[in-house]
């Protein structure tokens, strides 16, 4: 037995993979992968295959960027953890000070950082911030507490429990419904909005829960912008404006959810800067540690931090045991260096043109539909089948995966979030190999 089938055989054995069917398992998604850079993974046979999944959407640079290998190794080297309750250390409060600096800015500042381990996590703590925030200072008329959050149709903020109650409840939840406190939520049932007029009528919805009933709202949690796992769904900029000016009225907290549109994703540093708004409380992950660590912080205005202020019994008790790691500080701080003195920014309005017409070059092909991009996002419809089919999705993965891409698709949704300082040459490659797996299939 070779090494890569020593590798498969512990893993069937043994391994409980993620998003998995056992019987899946057990004969397909046969890649051992033993090493990255860039864009690409590479396996056991050495075979390089462009990640479009950007391993889940965290590789906003790339692939082991040799900065960030250097500097979690520096790191290891010094202080590879300590709890952060009774102490500091200085890759904490540093890469503090720097979330703050580059934060979103206007109306208010997001001026406090508290760190977690993921997305589902930073999501975790936002929810009970602004639930226990509400509880301590803004009863609602009559005495009674502001106790429900208002979520959107289609959302996905993570798999944890509460992450869980403000998302949608589909082929992913719904066996743990009874376990959510969906009770507590308004908003996230019913069909996710695809169209325009959808996404203005769900706005107006919204508006006049928090006009009549926002004093019993706490918190409104949104993704802006884009509906990751629903399928890279869009909405515009104004109806997040909107929906800001609402909660301003109604005094409910804005969370937003920016662990996949952080970090440049759609081609500024937050998706909220595309709107000109400043959330209460904003979530980020995936591309804060460049993609290297789990790696999670939830920012906050001071006016929400000082709604905690007045002993022990009125303190935020949450922690993880990884809170404020170092490691994972040292390689956020690195990526920001990166994006700031390697101007990444500058160079994604660019690729992001060349991604977006490559997906719109997709349309030609019978029963493609809806190309569309936003930044270093794009997607195209390929039917409305569910992510639980082995439908024309799974077969594009397959023909794409023959010719050296990895796609793993949303259901019929096919996107692509490649590092936001791809080589070009290599997108055009990877536009081109797409191009051609959808006609096998088509």
């Amino acid at each position: 037995m070779n090494d890569r089938d020593r590798i498969l055989a512990l893993d069937r054995a043994h391994v409980w993979r993620p998003f998995t069917s056992l019987e899946r398992h057990a004969t397909g998604d046969d890649l051992v992968i033993t090493g990255a850079e860039g864009a690409f993974v590479i396996d056991a046979d050495g075979r390089r295959y462009f990640d479009a999944t950007g391993a889940w959407w965290c590789q906003v640079l790339g692939y082991a960027h040799p900065r960030l290998v250097a500097a979690l190794r520096a790191q290891a080297e010094v202080l590879p953890h300590v709890a952060l309750a009774a102490a500091t250390h200085a890759p904490a409060a540093e890469l503090a000070a720097k979330l703050v600096e580059v934060a979103p800015k206007g109306d208010r500042r997001l001026s406090r950082v508290f760190y977690s381990d993921d997305g589902s996590t930073a999501v975790e703590v936002a929810l009970k911030i602004a639930y226990q925030h509400a509880q301590q200072n803004a009863p609602s008329k009559g005495g009674a507490k502001r106790q429900r959050f208002l979520a959107f149709p289609g959302a996905y903020h993570g798999d944890t429990v509460g992450a869980m109650s403000v998302g949608a409840v589909d082929d992913f939840t719904s066996v743990f419904r009874p376990l959510l406190f969906r009770d507590r939520v308004r908003g996230a049932d019913g069909t996710a909005p695809r169209t325009e007029a959808e996404w203005e009528t769900l706005c107006a919805r919204l508006e006049a829960h928090l006009a009549t009933e926002g004093d019993t709202v706490c918190a409104l949690v949104v993704e802006p912008l884009v509906q990751g796992a629903n399928g890279m769904r869009f909405f515009g900029a104004a109806l997040l404006r909107r929906l800001r000016d609402a909660c301003d009225r109604a005094g409910v907290l804005l969370i937003a959810d920016e662990v996949f549109t952080g970090f440049g994703r759609t081609g500024t540093m937050w998706a909220c800067e595309r709107a000109g708004v400043v959330p209460d409380l904003l979530c980020t992950a995936k591309g804060l540690s460049g993609g290297l660590l789990p790696f999670a912080a939830t920012l906050a205005t001071d006016a929400v931090y000082e709604g905690f202020r007045g002993g022990m019994g009125r303190a935020f008790l949450h922690g993880h045991t990884f809170t404020g790691n170092p490691l994972g500080c040292a390689v956020a701080l690195e990526v920001l260096r990166i994006f700031e003195e390697e101007r990444v920014l500058e160079g994604v309005a660019r690729r992001a043109e060349v991604l977006r017409a490559g997906f719109e070059r997709l349309s030609r092909h019978a029963g493609v539909s809806n190309a569309r991009g936003l930044g270093m996002v794009a997607a195209i419809d390929l039917g409305r089948g569910s992510y639980l089919e082995d439908d024309r999705g799974w077969k594009v993965h397959e023909a794409a995966k023959a010719r050296g891409v990895l796609l793993r698709p949303l259901g019929d949704v096919i996107y692509a979030v490649p590092p936001l300082n791809v080589d070009e040459g290599e997108l055009a490659w990877f536009l081109d190999a797409l191009d051609a797996s959808i006609a096998d299939v088509s």
